[in-house]
């Protein structure tokens, strides 16, 4: 039983809750957080460090007449906790739960919808202009952290906020880390304030000086150490945010809870843009979380006694990916890899462990990352971009002017392509077919398979175009022995299945092995003879297999993972019209017009009937096969004479 956590419904309940009885209910929230991820899995290293932070926030300030945003949302839990959510807590990242995410949908406390990051600061200043504009007394608080702040819209939010000079509080949470270790200047600077020698000196010559001081000097030195926050702020400014135009406080201890509430306390007293420096330690409470940040920042199902999570009976994409590369750049010294601060997420670690000085961590900067690599690609290397596909998006206008514009041999490797799952819709990589395939110069592709993305890695490598291919999060189907890849034709698909013309399926990526069970499973159910197609290629289109195939198809079924408006199926509606191809009736089965929601990855597919049985059913209704099965099967057929002999996965080919 949670002795005080159980009593606090609104962040009301904090405001008459001594220091020690806010430490107490701080580790009553850790405890609920590592129970609770170690069955739901979530962001669990990120959301034990802020716990004091947000304690101190929430009693300090009055939610939600002053404003609280979250930056990266995944420092929220605690949050939820304190904010009305506490019985719902254990439905966290589930279908139908609670959001890994502050969602606005989800409480008034939520102020902004924060899946991504560094957007806080611009957020909360509008906010703070919004409110100026009206005469209202309320605070604007940004809280920024887990390495956001080395995105440039938080500099631009900052230079703005000292323009304005509204009241902004921007807390800074350092952690030292984003998903992993921070890269970069400003990480380097935000250490060097933390570690300088010459404040350490400085300590250490005040405690002699005050040590020597017969009767008080030791009481003088205890208040000086309780003082030691307020002596930070003068000793070493912020420099870099005063010049801003931002007063600077810090930095503080983000795990003393007196000194956050009395600071706290201070500055909501205080007008105009301020930047409050906090350092707290990444998993702060749960030892295994403390010594790998980086493995529990985001993690599965785990078990709390050893921290240990379940192993994958089979390998996944991220892993294949990542062994290709590294077996590719071993006899090519001209490929290099880039991340922006997700070397873990993206299986990048094993290159940059195998090649450190051929691998770029370049913080949380996706547009940076994309031009950074230009620039290499112009000067003859081989640069592979590794990125989530939604995280892409933040960079559209680099991937157009800096990449596409110039046909800079670039590629674009985009995990968590389609469904990813859990962290809903900020993470659902279901626009980058119809985002990337509109860019003139760039070649698009998705495999299958393992297998296949091997193949489709060592292709990309080869194409002088941009060059992206997605695949998504979780275990691949088939087996991989080797990290070889064979170079496949360029636009051309694979035929998997043929045994006539009844209906003809054009399948993409996650969805080609369902829509190929689901076609034997129509031919046995209804007698319809079927062909499937693996579209692995996007852009450019196979045209010749188009113009084979179509004009005797009885019905034409395109699956994909992605969003149906502008994704692959409108690309095959453009390319038939464009080719003059007559059409027989089509159906375009993806995801609808709409952001997906979280929830479990099998879950969601079977929901928007991307499984088996979905697709079976899409077919079912749309050649209204249950009254062709009673009325058009000879009687041959129905008394189950032997029908022509099946094409095997083995026996396709590409056209």
């Amino acid at each position: 039983m949670m002795e005080i956590l159980d009593k606090i419904d609104d962040p009301k309940d904090l405001k008459a809750l001594s220091i020690e009885e806010l430490e107490a209910l701080a580790g009553e929230i850790r405890q609920v957080i590592i129970e609770t991820v170690s069955k739901t899995g979530g962001h669990i290293a990120p959301s034990l460090g802020v716990v004091e932070l947000t304690l101190a926030v929430h009693k300090v300030f009055d939610s939600p007449k002053d404003k609280i945003v979250w930056d990266v949302g995944h420092q929220s839990y605690a949050h939820k906790l304190i904010t009305g959510r506490r019985n719902r807590f254990h439905t966290l990242r589930q279908y139908g739960g609670l959001s890994g995410f502050p969602k606005r949908s989800e409480s008034i406390h939520d102020t902004f919808d924060v899946g991504h990051s560094s957007n806080s600061i611009s957020a909360g200043l509008g906010m703070a202009e919004a409110i100026g504009h009206a005469g209202r007394d309320r605070k604007v608080v940004a809280i920024i952290g887990d390495g956001s702040m080395t995105a440039g819209i938080a500099f631009e939010g900052l230079n703005q906020a000292g323009t304005l000079n509204r009241d902004l509080i921007v807390i800074l949470n350092d952690n030292e880390m984003s998903i992993s270790p921070n890269v970069g200047a400003l990480s380097a600077y935000l250490n060097r304030i933390m570690t300088g020698q010459w404040l350490n000196r400085a300590r250490d010559e005040i405690k002699t000086i005050l040590s020597d001081i017969p009767g008080i000097g030791k009481s003088m030195y205890k208040f000086m150490r309780q003082a030691e926050e307020s002596l930070k702020g003068m000793m070493v400014p912020g420099t870099l945010f005063e010049e801003l135009g931002l007063k600077y406080f810090g930095p503080i201890d983000g795990h003393r809870l007196e000194h956050l509430v009395k600071t706290l306390e201070n500055v909501k007293k205080l007008s105009g843009p301020i930047l409050v420096h906090v350092v707290t330690q990444k998993g702060k409470g749960y030892a295994p979380a403390e010594n790998l940040p980086s493995k529990f920042h985001g993690i599965g199902k785990f078990d709390i006694e050893t921290g240990k999570t379940t192993p994958k009976s089979q390998p996944t994409y991220t892993e294949i990916f990542s062994k290709t590369l590294v077996h590719l750049a071993e006899k090519d010294p001209d490929i290099v890899a880039i991340t922006a601060a997700m070397p873990s997420g993206t299986g990048l670690d094993r290159f940059q462990e195998a090649f450190p000085d051929r691998f770029y961590d370049v913080g949380i900067a996706e547009q940076h990352a994309v031009t950074f690599s230009a620039g290499m690609a112009l000067e003859g290397l081989k640069p592979v971009v590794a990125i989530y596909s939604t995280f892409l998006q933040r960079a559209f206008d680099q991937v157009i002017i800096d990449v596409c514009m110039q046909d800079i041999p670039l590629n674009f490797a985009l995990d968590r392509g389609g469904i990813v799952g859990e962290d809903g819709e900020t993470h659902q990589g279901v626009f980058d077919l119809g985002y990337l395939r509109m860019v003139p110069n760039m070649v698009l592709m998705v495999p299958k398979d393992g297998k296949e993305l091997k193949d489709v890695i060592a292709t990309a490598l080869q194409i002088p175009h941009p060059v992206a291919y997605r695949y998504p999060r979780g275990t691949i189907p088939d087996a991989v022995d080797t990290f070889e890849g064979n170079i496949l034709p360029l636009g051309k698909w694979e035929v998997l299945y043929q045994t006539g013309t009844d209906c003809l399926i054009l399948a993409v990526g996650a969805t080609v092995y369902p829509a190929l069970e689901a076609a034997l499973e129509a031919e046995t159910r209804y007698g319809i003879t079927t062909t499937v197609v693996n579209a692995r290629f996007i852009k450019p289109m196979d045209t010749e297999l188009l113009m084979n195939l179509v004009p005797d198809a009885g019905f034409l079924l395109t699956v994909e993972e992605n969003v149906v408006m502008g994704g692959f199926g409108s690309a095959v509606l453009e390319q038939l019209a464009a080719l003059g191809i007559s059409m027989p009736p089509v159906f375009l089965h993806g995801l609808p017009d709409a952001f997906i929601p979280h929830g479990a990855t099998a879950t969601l597919r079977k929901n928007y009937g991307l499984d088996k049985e979905g697709i079976l059913g899409v077919l079912a209704e749309k050649m209204d096969l249950k009254k062709r099965a009673s009325r058009h099967l000879k009687p041959a057929a129905r008394a189950g004479a032997a029908k022509p002999p099946r094409k095997s996965l083995k026996q396709g080919k590409a056209s």
